[in-house]
């Protein structure tokens, strides 16, 4: 058995400012001023969901594990027969994360080593499960509402029945977790957009003058 995984120092510049929300939370948004305001954005989904499109880093090793029948046509992930496949066998999800979570870890790494400001917001929707993102960040800001506010957003947004919206929520961190780890909070249950981008600015700075920026 191996020893404990050893991670190499972070490094002071630029700011790491890791955001997390649960779904329907409003972090997009929260993420958007915070580019207009000058930080960098690194999206994680983002670069998962690039890594398995046509020609992604992913696609190779996906058809090694896989076989040919999870690539579509077009040379990307076919999602409908992954998601299939990972209802019928869990450990399917396990051996796909396997292969795209170190692909996306090493992007978000470069990415934060050639970013062209001094902070980085590390978009990460997992990061309050993960503790070896945790580990990876200065700082974590949580975009925070009720569960029902959650709920009702996103059958707005997306047109789904609400049990769909609750079964996301239910593999998400409890709003108690988020919040336990925050170092900063950020409150946009039935807060109108002119508050929500003040609250955001006053944070940004606080935060900056925190850490020295």
């Amino acid at each position: 058995m191996g020893g404990p995984v050893t991670l190499p120092p972070l490094p002071d510049r630029p700011l790491r400012l890791g955001l997390t929300g649960g779904i329907g939370s409003g972090k997009s948004t929260v993420a958007e001023w915070l580019v207009r305001l000058g930080a960098t954005l690194v999206d994680a989904d983002a670069i998962s969901r690039a890594s398995t499109a046509t020609g992604g880093a992913a696609i190779e090793p996906i058809r090694r594990a896989f076989g040919d029948a999870l690539i579509g046509p077009d040379g990307a992930l076919d999602r409908d027969r992954m998601r299939a496949l990972v209802f019928q066998d869990p450990s399917a999800r396990q051996k796909l994360e396997a292969i795209v979570h170190p692909i996306v870890r090493a992007e978000i790494e470069h990415r934060c080593r050639t970013a062209p400001s001094d902070c980085v917001v590390l978009d990460i929707p997992l990061l309050v499960e993960s503790a070896s993102w945790r580990e990876r960040i200065h700082t974590l800001w949580v975009v925070d509402c009720l569960p029902e506010t959650q709920i009702r957003r996103v059958m707005q947004r997306n047109g789904w029945p609400r049990e769909q919206v609750q079964a996301v929520l239910a593999a998400q961190a409890r709003r108690e977790q988020r919040l336990a780890v925050a170092d900063t909070v950020i409150d946009n249950d039935q807060t109108p957009l002119e508050q929500l981008e003040t609250q955001v600015r006053i944070a940004y700075a606080r935060t900056r003058h925190q850490f020295g920026l």
